[in-house]
């Protein structure tokens, strides 16, 4: 007899009649779903998609994606017979505006990390010191790396748009190869955002509008090469009299960096 047996005769042993959705308070459901690089296992409860997984990661199997979700979660896992709301247009453009998430298996720290990488744009990408900074921990870059590699929900919080400051893409839950994909897919130009790093630059500023950004930033990309200006950092934009992009928000290195303590989480 299968878990999900055992769960189905254990509520219809009841004294009473179970109240309305108990079933789906206890057990989460799952789905597979075409994804923009294969196939995707997606888990959901009451509250919210809880656990993604790749077809290749799972090899396929719905037994190995059940007992992964078991092991991290402790919870049971039943079939679904609909996507959780918002997941198809999610998977289609890349905005996930209208999806819940459950993250009670993670801790505030995580959540604040993955609730900000929620807020980089398709398309763009973000260092891990700016999701430090973005949550009031300046100096947890380790630990945000760290965050980010537990995310549940990878693909739909896309932490694959968090990328060091050096110009390499970084670590990533599915493997860097996949990671690329799909920045790839979303036409981030990887190429640039290295040539600007070995170049020794992380931020480009117009000389015509005297704003500094992030080089996949839309503004950024709108400069033409003759009023292009690459800075090292936002501080030395500043001292030059640029001002950081509202929209993509950059923001000096150290700012409150003496707030925080560095965790020595390894990335």
């Amino acid at each position: 007899m299968t878990d999900n047996d055992l769960l189905t005769n254990e509520l219809a042993g009841l004294a009473a009649d179970a109240p309305a959705g108990l079933l789906d308070r206890v057990a989460a459901r799952w789905v597979r779903v075409p994804g923009p690089l294969g196939d995707l296992y997606v888990a959901s409860t009451d509250q919210g998609i809880a656990y993604v997984r790749t077809d290749k990661v799972v090899h396929g199997e719905d037994g190995a994606f059940a007992a992964s979700f078991r092991k991290r979660f402790a919870r049971p896992l039943l079939p679904g017979d609909r996507l959780p709301a918002g997941l198809g247009p999610a998977l289609r453009t890349g905005r996930t505006s209208g999806l819940r998430f459950d993250l009670r298996g993670s801790t505030d720290f995580e959540q604040a990390v993955l609730r900000t990488a929620l807020t980089i744009p398709r398309g763009q990408v973000r260092p891990y010191s700016w999701v430090a900074r973005q949550i009031g921990r300046p100096r947890a870059v380790r630990a945000v790396g760290s965050a980010l590699a537990r995310n549940p929900v990878p693909l739909l919080i896309p932490c694959h748009r968090v990328t060091r400051s050096d110009g390499t893409i970084g670590d990533y839950v599915f493997g860097s190869e996949m990671k690329e994909s799909l920045l790839q897919a979303e036409q981030v130009n990887l190429e640039e955002v290295r040539e600007l790093a070995r170049a020794g630059f992380h931020y480009i500023g117009s000389d015509t509008t005297g704003i500094v950004c992030f080089p996949t930033c839309p503004h950024g990309r709108r400069i033409t090469a003759a009023h292009r200006h690459g800075f090292r950092s936002v501080e030395a934009a500043e001292a030059a009299g640029y001002r950081p992009c509202k929209y993509c928000r950059p923001a000096p290195e150290q700012a409150s960096a003496d707030r925080e303590v560095a965790d020595s989480v390894p990335e």
